[in-house]
């Protein structure tokens, strides 16, 4: 390189003249090779060997070089595209690739496929992986813009260390306790030596630590049938097990230390997993041999492409974009927005029957992520399922804020957005009750504002039903080691910049309660493997994240996950205090089984405290799946039992299963709370003036 830095020739005459390189090294090399072998079958000739009975010499795979041949010599630096002055990389990596062949081919490969390994591609490959690595490297390094939110990356670091630091302190304080701990690890590893020895003896000994069908991380069988790959996979879960034992055995902290810290810790045992990494990954290792290096060169591509779409973070794509649309594959159930402000589009849909119920339907979703959930396509959509039960249904779908919004609160909330929608349903149809349903925050802010009408003598809301929601945010599960005070001053100080929080900051912290399902997964598959990723609407709802104000978070934080203001009764609107117990109407509460955002025992704990009828119900798997389970194609069942009292695992045992989806239940209860029908309502036909078609402008608002 000069001072004034590289000179190249033109592209094309720079790319030709490296191809006629190659082309003559590749000559020379390959007729220095015929001469080597003609000469040592001269000086011994070998036995003839039986030829296949089709061979065809152009199509079939080179061979990898037999032992003391020596492998074809790598192309130039140039053929590559790169300077002249590194010409020692590829070239160094020829034998390394041809060193790790024989270490790494027992464990990654089967039958010939280690015969079929092209070398020369696979030199080829590694270089490109070295320059796809490069633009990846750049794009980290990338100046965060004026205006742009930083990496939350140094605050998580932050509170992983003080997390484990307390009870790595605990224990190294104390030098017996140290010895103990030590002893302990040690046991482990010597138990697993021993064991592993006995199997590579023949002796038929099962492993020390059993294989989990359900850790889809282990699932391909060479993390059973290759010792060395089991050895790896035991040694991580003795490690992880002992880690954890010492945090639960840390009993000199209170149990919000040992919470967090268990926690961070699953994010560092999830990220040191055996099975993210390369060498220690048998599926990675059998798909890079297979195809010469292709899929790291795909991977670092697409890692590369995330990075710049994340300015320098890493923004993990989980779903091919490509392949969905809104109002087009996703939330087409059809309608009408009936009515626009500032903070709602309300969304009114098009009957599908000649009679529908009288009371019409309101559904308020969560603002974290976008209405359509509810709507993903036609087979998952509860909107148009309840459509064709003859439900007259509207739906709010919450802007996507911008600085404007800052100061709104919860309260703001509630009179922007749940009360217009009651003035606009009243014009749109002429009823004035209606039954609400809430889904998550929607859910909470429901809530409290069932309880403020139970103040001021509201009775619109006739019923209510609630889906996957928290009232008493006592056991509210991950989510609060979110929160404490200091970091809700970071948080604080970062928002006050810009008026809201991110959407990503929330999504990764929704990932971070399943980082083996929501990071390392796409990871693996992504970066390593280099398999695009999968066309999934559920996915792609999950990546279309939204923004929160400043105050609407700062609220829900504090109030309900660090104060739990509203269970306690100390929460207020316009100055009137907010009692769940002054909630008399009728009330569906469905929890999730497997819910890591609003945890089953926390819904049963809030259903408790409501003053009126409550039919508390338990959906099958998650915050999401539970909910979205289609009649059609049920995945899940769900459990039914008396009224929510006592405690959660006593009324769980007494629930009666029931297979399939529990959309019907619902129906079925909502349709009893008011049977009387009337003609069907169109969009438009009452006293409000359609404003666009459905889904609407808010949730086309995208924010990267």
């Amino acid at each position: 390189m000069s001072p004034t830095g590289p000179r190249r020739l033109p592209e094309a005459t720079q790319i030709n003249k490296a191809k006629a390189a190659a082309r003559k090294k590749r000559a020379q090399a390959q007729a220095s090779s015929s001469r080597s072998r003609r000469g040592a079958a001269e000086a011994d000739p070998p036995p003839p060997a039986e030829a296949p009975a089709e061979s065809s010499p152009a199509k079939s795979a080179p061979a990898a070089p037999a032992v003391g041949e020596a492998a074809p010599p790598p192309p130039s630096p140039q053929a590559f595209g790169l300077p002249a002055g590194f010409p020692i990389l590829p070239q160094a990596l020829g034998p390394m690739a041809a060193s790790l062949a024989p270490a790494l081919t027992p464990y990654a490969l089967k039958g010939e496929t280690a015969a079929k390994v092209d070398f020369e591609k696979l030199v080829y490959n590694m270089a490109r992986l070295f320059e796809q690595g490069g633009k990846a490297i750049a794009a980290t390094l990338k100046p965060t813009k004026p205006g742009e939110a930083k990496s939350d990356l140094s605050s998580e670091i932050s509170n992983a260390t003080k997390a484990i630091g307390k009870v790595a302190e605990l224990w190294l304080s104390d030098p017996k306790k140290t010895v103990e701990a030590q002893s302990a690890l040690l046991m482990g590893y010597f138990g697993l030596m021993t064991n592993t020895m006995r199997r590579l003896a023949s002796e038929g000994a099962e492993p020390l630590v059993p294989h989990d069908p359900a850790d889809k991380r282990f699932s391909a069988p060479e993390w059973r049938e290759s010792p060395f790959f089991d050895f790896l996979r035991q040694a991580h879960a003795i490690a992880v097990t002992w880690a954890n034992g010492l945090i639960d055995r840390s009993q000199e902290l209170d149990a919000r230390e040992r919470e967090k810290a268990k926690f961070y810790f699953r994010q560092i045992s999830s990220a040191l997993s055996p099975s993210n990494f390369f060498a220690t990954n048998p599926e990675v290792l059998k798909e890079t041999w297979e195809s010469n290096g292709e899929n790291l060169v795909r991977g670092a591509s697409m890692l590369a492409r995330d990075l710049e779409a994340g300015k320098g973070r890493l923004k993990i794509t989980r779903y091919d974009a490509s392949k969905f649309e809104v109002g087009v594959n996703l939330a087409t159930t059809p309608g009408k927005v009936v009515f626009r402000n500032e903070l709602i589009e309300l969304i009114q849909y098009a009957p599908t029957t000649e009679t529908v119920f009288r009371r019409p339907l309101l559904i308020l979703p969560p603002w974290i992520n976008k209405f359509y959930i509810l709507d993903l396509g036609p087979e998952k959509s509860l909107v148009r399922w309840a459509v064709s039960q003859g439900l007259t249904v509207f739906i709010v779908s919450w802007v996507n804020p911008d600085a404007r919004h800052r100061d709104k609160g919860f309260e703001v909330y509630m009179r922007e957005g749940i009360f217009a929608a009651l003035d606009a349903i009243e014009k749109a149809t002429g009823e004035r009750r209606i039954s609400a349903v809430g889904y998550c925050i929607g859910g909470t802010l429901l809530a409290m504002t069932l309880a403020y009408m139970a103040q001021t003598g509201d009775d619109r809301i006739a019923s209510a039903s609630f889906f996957t929601t928290q009232t008493d945010f006592s056991e509210a599960g991950d989510l609060k080691l979110f929160v404490d005070e200091e970091q809700l001053r970071d948080l604080e100080e970062k928002m006050a910049a810009t008026g809201y929080l991110e959407a990503s900051s929330m999504s990764t912290s929704f990932n971070m309660l399943r980082p083996e399902d929501l990071i390392w997964s796409f990871v693996i598959n992504n970066y390593m493997k280099g398999k695009p990723p999968l066309a999934f609407d559920l996915l792609a709802w999950n990546s279309d994240a939204t923004r929160m104000t400043a105050a609407n978070h700062m609220a829900y934080l504090r109030d309900c996950y660090l104060e739990n203001k509203f269970a306690r009764g100390e929460a207020a609107f316009g100055g009137l205090k907010l009692k769940i117990g002054d909630i008399k109407i009728p009330v569906y509460h469905l929890a999730t089984k497997e819910d890591h955002i609003a945890p089953a025992r926390s819904v049963f704990k809030g259903a408790k405290l409501f003053g009126g009828e409550v039919r508390y119900v338990l959906a099958g798997s998650g915050h999401i799946a539970g909910v979205v389970n289609p009649v059609s194609k049920p995945k899940y069942q769900y459990w039914l039992g008396e009224r929510p009292q006592g405690d959660f695992d006593a009324w769980a045992a007494k629930a009666v299963e029931h297979k399939g989806s529990w959309w019907p239940d619902w129906f079925a209860w909502i349709a009893a709370q008011a049977p009387e029908k009337v003609p069907a309502r169109v969009p438009g036909d009452g006293g409000l003036e359609p404003l666009c078609d459905a889904p609407g402008e808010f949730v086309k608002t995208r924010y990267s």
